[in-house]
């Protein structure tokens, strides 16, 4: 087996050792290699690295294994060796070549260069081109034995670099630390004359050897690899234009799911987690470019901004290695360059989802008629509001009011199609039928012919199911059900909140007891008095009383599936923030209603017997890394303040603090005090750290991992207290790349194991469904007609009935915490039809304003700081400048209560769409001088 690749690996071995530090891809020995073989390759490396990776080419040529070579490249691109990757996959050498020269003159100079460079400043403008462990290698080298040993180090990392643009970073960070000296020696060559800078970034072609090679005519064809590309060289040694790397071969369950697409049909791609979606994705806008090269417009949608980043990074490399003159863009939050323009002005971009939506709404877009295809990734959100949905209404209503449109070609892409509620396999077929109506897909493609090969390269996680103990009379859970229950006493002397819900048989520590409090606070907004000072009273104090409700409430989930320390560490955190915001009579006795209780619960969390849950996740995790020290985990849970309780577990227990973990969470709109909210750079750096070295061997996520992050490391998938629906299973389970992987659900309900157990039941109900819809292709495309005929006429009913004018009255907006007066309707403002700005400067005598976490810029605004109400500090919004404008108010209108100035009715809106008082856009004229100077 594998004898076409053993072979290029023979040819190739000179090229190969250059490159690969066999350390760097431990994972992949330890994985295929016995352990006195791996530690000897490593205990070589120590002395030299390319003799340490011509022992592991060595042993590679004896592997049998089935998936061995897929699972060495795609170690290889997750430990950022993309160039050696790139070479390897294609058999093409050349560009790594091409960096020859740039390595030899490094080598003569290397003496003389050490001398006059700081590894400590440098290392922060190379990133591009070192490996994370690679910086921190030369880091801890200029700690413990000084800067010119640091510079050696870096200097052979750099020789060791598969990055085209290692040399040239090199340069440029060299003058952005002002290292002159070092720098001279870089522009000059070996016989004293300066090279120019252009020079040295020329075309590879302009100023480098070409790589040549010969072979023998019988194994010519040893360089065709099984189920990667064919080698671009020729056999005799040819020179002059470089040549692109062939076709990239796909596997045949690959070209299986990309058939319909290439015939040009709009299609639903069904496939497994792992199986290399997005591979065929770069084929299908291939193979579109080259059937449309005068008018292929592609756009690639994704639903995160995490599953953004890498669709489009792997989109990006794809075609700037196949083609650099197919121009690749992206976009994700506000950019310069309007959507209109960079649509085009390129041949794809990726995008997310929700910005195609705006700008069609805005007309920036004048139509989807100017795009040719459009690819859906996580395709199975093409439901209810969800911007897929709304994009896909469009093009429906499009379709199906002319005769003449111009419209894409669509394709989603997807793990399951299981959506919705359904009991049975003809349930399960309407609720697909509905998706493929709203993609306006007749064609639901899945691997059928290959199915034993996409089972060669897909590990489907086995499942296993661990139901634990539940503590329920633990001292801590009485103490804070019996504070909740003063506090609950002391609303009920301020008013009868009973009376402002309808939710009953809510139980402290419950999902159903938090959505009591959402009720009672909803009702609050909205609750008036003739005495408007009374009403300002019993609204603010209602607030606080449930937050602090809700506080308790988030504590004792935390306790039942963490530890009672961490739940104590949550309202410690929670109420040292109440005291640095300046509290009132409320704050300080729901304060020392806590302050009397807390040595004694302190005592119970310091005391207190173990969590059985996270007894028998101990045991599970000691188990699992004893069998494999090698393991790549990811363990689900369902809130924020959870992961970072459960990392803090984990750091803290002896036998499991070497795993590390990572905690992936979403971006968030509150700050949540403990878990809150991680920015998209936090998130890439988690990832990257998980993925590409043994620093972290865990990542403890939320749902936002679940759905589209590739991490093809993990091989341990654990559910804790995390199930949803079929698709949600499908999603999670699918982490799981690498063979041998397995999928645990830990929970202390039957009812949660039963779901789960119910969910993959339903999974083989969705595969049945699909079986019968595909096996009458007539009869779908017919209910498929009918049932987009239907929402058609739906939605033509809708938009025929008459809308509620907006009315031209005077309305005032009240905090919705206190009632305090904030502005008036009539001095508000939509800004480009989406920003609310205030034009009376009197308002900033109502609010508090602090400096933004995150300033920067959107839309034409520049975010500068939070506003707060002066009275309760409830976040109003945020102020900006915009032009020439200094210091304007941006609200939100969730902060606020509406109230009519002559009824006095108040109402609660979520959105400014919503609101039914008439806005007046923004007029410059308006503008006084006052307003472009920064208020006192």
């Amino acid at each position: 087996m594998y004898e076409k690749e053993k072979e290029n690996l023979r040819r190739f071995s000179d090229y190969i050792t250059k490159f690969l530090r066999p350390s760097l891809i431990k994972n992949f020995m330890t994985t295929y290699l016995d352990k006195e073989v791996v530690e000897s390759i490593l205990s070589a490396e120590v002395m030299s690295v390319t003799t340490a990776a011509q022992m592991l080419l060595d042993r590679m040529y004896y592997l049998e294994e089935v998936g061995w070579f897929q699972a060495f490249l795609d170690i290889l691109l997750a430990s950022e060796y993309t160039g050696l990757h790139h070479a390897i996959k294609e058999w093409s050498f050349r560009e790594l070549e091409e960096l020859s020269e740039h390595r030899r003159y490094l080598e003569k100079i290397e003496p003389s260069i050490t001398k006059h460079m700081k590894p400590s400043e440098l290392l922060a403008h190379m990133s591009g081109c070192l490996k994370p462990r690679e910086c921190e290698e030369i880091q801890a080298e200029e700690s413990q034995r000084g800067r010119i040993a640091a510079s050696e180090k870096l200097v052979m990392s750099l020789l060791r670099s598969d990055r085209p643009n290692w040399f040239k970073l090199l340069k440029m960070a060299l003058e952005n630390c002002d290292l002159d000296e070092a720098l001279q020696l870089l522009e000059t060559n070996g016989g004293g004359q300066a090279v120019k800078a252009s020079e040295w970034d020329a075309e590879p072609e302009a100023m480098m050897t070409t790589v040549c090679f010969e072979f023998r005519e019988e194994t010519e064809d040893m360089l065709m690899s099984s189920n990667n590309t064919s080698a671009s060289e020729k056999p005799a040694g040819f020179k002059g234009e470089a040549e692109r790397s062939g076709e990239r071969k796909l596997r045949e369950y690959q070209k299986e799911l990309t058939a319909t697409a290439d015939q040009g049909q709009n299609t639903i791609i069904c496939a497994p987690t792992g199986c290399g979606k997005t591979i065929v994705a770069l084929a299908i806008s291939e193979y579109h470019l080259k059937q449309f090269p005068e008018r292929a417009k592609i756009v690639f949608l994704a639903t995160k901004v995490d599953v953004y980043e890498q669709q489009y990074k792997l989109f990006k490399e794809h075609f700037s290695s196949k083609d650099p003159n197919i121009r690749v863009a992206g976009m994700c939050g506000d950019m310069a360059m309007p959507v209109f323009l960079l649509i085009e002005n390129h041949d794809i971009v990726v995008m997310t989802a929700q910005i195609l939506v705006n700008a069609l709404q805005s007309g920036e877009v004048p139509s989807l008629e100017m795009l040719s295809l459009i690819l859906f990734d996580e395709c199975h959100n093409t439901t209810g509001k969800h911007p897929y949905n709304n994009i896909m209404t469009r093009y429906l209503d499009t379709k199906l009011t002319s005769s003449t449109h111009s419209l894409p070609q669509i394709v989603g892409l997807t793990a399951s199609v299981g959506i919705g509620s359904f009991k049975s396999s003809l349930e399960a077929e309407n609720n697909i039928l509905q998706l493929c109506a709203n993609l306006d897909s007749r064609v639901i493609t899945t691997v059928s012919e290959h199915k034993d090969e996409l089972k060669s390269y897909v590990h489907t996680p086995q499942k296993a199911f661990f139901e634990v103990q539940q503590c329920t009379s633990h001292p801590f859970i009485r103490i804070i059900k019996n504070i909740m229950s003063n506090i609950e006493q002391l609303a009920l002397k301020t008013y009868n909140i009973e009376s402002l819900s309808n939710i009953q048989n809510r139980e402290y520590g419950s999902q159903k007891y938090e959505q009591w409090i959402v009720s009672v606070q909803k009702s609050c907004r909205l609750l008036q008095m003739k005495n408007a000072d009374e009403e300002r009273r019993i609204c603010r104090e209602l607030y606080n009383y449930t937050e602090h409700l809700r506080k308790y409430n988030d504590a004792l989930i935390i306790n039942e599936d963490a530890r009672t320390k961490d739940a104590l560490d949550y309202l410690d955190a929670f109420f040292d923030q109440v005291r640095n915001a300046g509290y009132g009579e409320t704050e300080r006795k729901l304060t020392a209603l806590y302050d009397c209780q807390r040595p004694q619960l302190l005592r119970l969390a310091t005391e207190g017997e173990q969590n059985p849950k996270l007894d028998e996740l101990r045991f599970i995790l000691e188990e699992e890394y004893h069998s494999n020290d090698q393991t790549r985990t990811i363990m689900f849970v369902k809130t924020r303040a959870l992961a970072d309780a459960m990392k803090k577990w984990i750091d803290e227990t002896d036998s499991l603090k070497f795993l590390n973990p990572g905690v992936l969470i979403g971006k968030g709109r509150k700050s949540n005090f403990i878990g809150s909210g991680m920015t998209l750079n936090n998130k890439k750096g988690i990832l990257e750290s998980f993925k590409s070295s043994d620093q972290s061997k865990m990542l403890i996520a939320t749902s936002v991992a679940d759905e589209g992050i590739d991490i093809p490391q993990c091989n341990l998938v654990l559910m804790y207290e995390y199930v949803g629906n079929v698709v949600k299973m499908v999603q999670v389970r699918g982490r799981g790349r690498a063979e041998g992987s397995r999928c645990f659900l830990i929970s202390s309900s039957k009812e949660c194991i039963e779901k789960e157990k119910i969910n993959m039941y339903k999974e083989k109900m969705v595969e049945e469904a699909i079986i019968q819809l595909q096996s009458d292709p007539t009869n779908l495309s017919n209910k498929v007609d009918t049932l987009q005929k239907k929402d058609k006429a739906l939605r033509d009913h809708i938009s025929a009935s008459p809308e509620k004018p907006k009315t031209q009255g005077s309305y005032e907006l009240l905090c919705y915490k206190c009632k305090r007066f904030a502005c008036m309707s009539d001095d508000i403002r939509v800004v480009l039809g989406a920003h609310h700005i205030v034009l009376d400067r009197s308002m900033f005598k109502r609010c508090t304003t602090v400096p933004h976490k995150n300033p920067k810029a959107f839309c034409g605004f520049s975010k500068k700081e939070k506003m707060l109400c002066a009275e309760c500090k409830h976040d109003w919004g945020l102020v900006a400048s915009y032009t020439t404008i200094q210091d304007l108010p941006l609200l939100k209108i969730e902060s606020f209560v509406v109230q009519n100035c002559v009824t006095r009715r108040q109402d609660y809106f979520r959105k400014w769409r919503d609101v039914t008082f008439a806005i007046r856009k923004f007029d410059m004229t308006e503008i006084t001088a006052e307003m472009c100077r920064p208020r006192d």
